[in-house]
């Protein structure tokens, strides 16, 4: 990637520790005025918050939730016993304010704060009641119970916690008999055991699967909580108009407060809306409607950017944020299906396609082309023992491709099944840019034709999931700063026994019983770097399989007006806004 854009990064964030919390001071000149009072060590309160997703979100039921929309969202919502510091993403108390991990490492006992629930009309006088143990429990059972809008449960406490796999084998049954390993101690204490120790537990944890809601929602929503939110998060959801907007007030009751006694959050609320054509929300941006947007459309990127020497001279209207992602973006093969279950085919598709000219021309450097697998590169990665240079990948080689197809019986391309690559709608024009040049490369280089099918993201998602596509654009964000979450999707053992069943996570449906044996040893290692070592292992072998055509890396692009403060970029776009504020426009011009 043209790694130019890094220079125009403008440094007016100063990070100053509060509480746990990092908060900015400082600012420049801006005109709008969407702040409020002046409060202890320089923070604004109140205010509205004004972001947009290109997508609709699917769900915010946290077992639900499996698109970046529906996190970004609930987040605000839920909370769990831990969450990720957005700086950083690292680890850090949230309703377990501290927990004790026994020697060998398998049992985990959480001590939780004094925290209520939103008031909702589940509660009785519509007030939130204090949260305990045990509404921890009933989330976490619920989590191990098999249900069609549970798409957590495999990559999350399965063959991890104790008693989870005979709870969620139960209920398929259904008997309700619960997870063994999670048990209340008291009202404030939860004890979580582990089949064994296992160095990723905490992160997922702090994953929507995480996430505490009352029993009284569940039992008056059911499937309505898919919108109908309770938790015990910063901000509560007001309005809900699906596909238009979404508006969240702050939680007055909210237990969190920053080092100078300020009450959290800083805002008064978040209203989201859901422009799907990026160049109109680029233009909100610009009129100053929306105070904050990420992942720029390729046809614009170089308008907004401009050229390094442009970028030193003017004098900025907003702030350039940029971060390499932990997000890959690929096409995956059904290896299930006839046209894919050949490795030598998935492998041709690989060598048949350009990925450097794809990332430098078509996306017009917007993004790192996939020259690895499906973990992106990371120097935090690689100097904690990932060894990317032993996991390969795949040039751009049409001679071998052809070579490849003329094995698999398919010589020139003859005989090849006619098939449709479905991706989704959204994202800006780079999903239709990308399936275009890919279209046009595998014809001149195998002489593979397929038509390309526009559906929408949620409508997508199902078809992956239920095998009703055999060749799919997807994309993949960390749900926590590691490998095995990528490596995650390619566990055989989450692959159902027949085609009719969901497949959660492992949208390819490969099974490789080397590769499997290397995952799950890997998750006993609590050696880093060995551990590490293994999963580059495992990857290495999921690479020379080809269940997927990795197509390029995300860098992370974010516009924020000036006076948006506390709002740091991440490599896995996570967003919490319980420290958020914004400056007022009269404050910015005394800056």
């Amino acid at each position: 990637m043209n790694k130019y854009f890094k220079a125009l990064i403008i440094p007016v964030l100063v990070p100053v520790a509060i509480g746990g919390f990092l908060i900015s001071c400082g600012g420049d000149d801006n005109d709008k005025d969407h702040g409020g009072s002046e409060a202890k060590g320089g923070v604004y309160l109140g205010g509205v918050a004004r972001l947009n997703e290109v997508e609709n979100i699917k769900s915010l039921f946290p077992i639900s939730i499996n698109d970046q929309p529906s996190f970004h969202l609930a987040a605000q919502v839920y909370e769990g016993l831990v969450k990720f510091n957005q700086v950083d993403l690292s680890l850090m108390p949230c309703i377990a304010y501290k927990w004790e991990i026994s020697s060998d490492q398998t049992e985990y006992t959480f001590h939780l704060r004094p925290v209520k629930f939103h008031d909702d009309a589940c509660f009785a006088e519509g007030k939130g009641r204090a949260v305990t143990a045990t509404d921890f429990k009933f989330c976490l059972d619920k989590l191990c119970t098999a249900d069609p809008v549970n798409n957590l449960f495999d990559y999350t406490f399965k063959d991890r916690v104790l008693g989870a796999n005979e709870s969620y084998d139960a209920s398929k049954s259904g008997k309700k008999i619960g997870c063994s390993g999670v048990k209340v101690i008291n009202d404030s204490t939860l004890s979580i055991k582990l089949i064994h120790s296992d160095p990723s537990f905490m992160n997922i944890l702090a994953m929507p699967c995480g996430y505490v809601y009352p029993t009284e929602a569940f039992t008056k929503y059911g499937a309505d909580m898919r919108t109908k939110t309770c938790g015990t998060g910063p901000f509560a959801v007001e309005t809900v108009k699906e596909g238009e907007v979404i508006i969240m007030k702050k939680n007055q009751n909210y237990w969190g407060t920053d080092a100078n006694g300020n009450k959290l959050p800083y805002l008064d609320g978040i209203k989201w809306t859901f422009i799907r054509e990026k160049q109109s929300e680029v233009l909100e941006f610009k009129r100053g409607n929306l105070d904050m947007i990420y992942r720029i459309p390729v046809a614009m990127f170089h308008e907004l950017m401009g050229d390094l020497e442009h970028a030193k001279e003017r004098k900025s209207e907003f702030n350039i944020l940029s971060n390499t992602a932990l997000n890959t973006n690929y096409y995956g093969f059904n290896c299930q299906s006839p046209a894919f279950s050949k490795k030598e085919v998935r492998q041709a598709f690989n060598y048949a396609i350009d990925r450097q000219k794809i990332a430098d021309f078509t996306l017009q450097g917007e993004v790192d082309a996939a020259n690895y697998g499906i973990v992106p590169y990371s120097d935090a990665f690689e100097k904690a023992g990932y060894n990317y240079k032993a996991v390969g990948g795949y040039n751009y080689d049409p001679a071998k491709a052809k070579e490849l197809m003329k094995a698999a019986g398919y010589p020139d391309g003859k005989g090849f099944p006619k098939i449709t690559l479905e991706i989704n709608n959204g994202g800006g024009d780079r999903n239709i840019l990308a399936a275009e040049v890919v279209q046009k490369m595998l014809k001149e280089n195998i002489n593979v034709d397929f038509e390309i099918n526009i559906v929408p993201f949620a409508e997508h998602i199902e078809n992956v999931q239920t095998a009703k596509v055999d060749f799919f654009r997807y994309g993949w964000t960390a749900d926590y700063p590691d490998p095995e979450t990528f490596l995650a999707n390619f566990y055989g053992k989450n692959v159902p026994a027949t085609m009719q069943e969901k497949s959660y996570t492992n949208f390819s449906r490969y099974i490789n019983h080397h590769f499997d044996s290397l995952y799950m040893a890997a998750r006993f290692i609590m050696d880093g770097p060995k551990r590490f070592e293994m999963l580059s292992q495992a990857e290495k072998v999921m690479v020379e399989d080809a269940p997927i055509m990795a197509i390029y890396y995300d860098e992370n692009f974010r516009l924020e007006h000036l006076n948006v403060r506390n709002l740091p970029e991440n490599s896995m776009n996570y967003f919490d806004l319980t420290t958020t504020y914004l400056i007022p426009a009269d404050k910015m011009k005394k800056k």
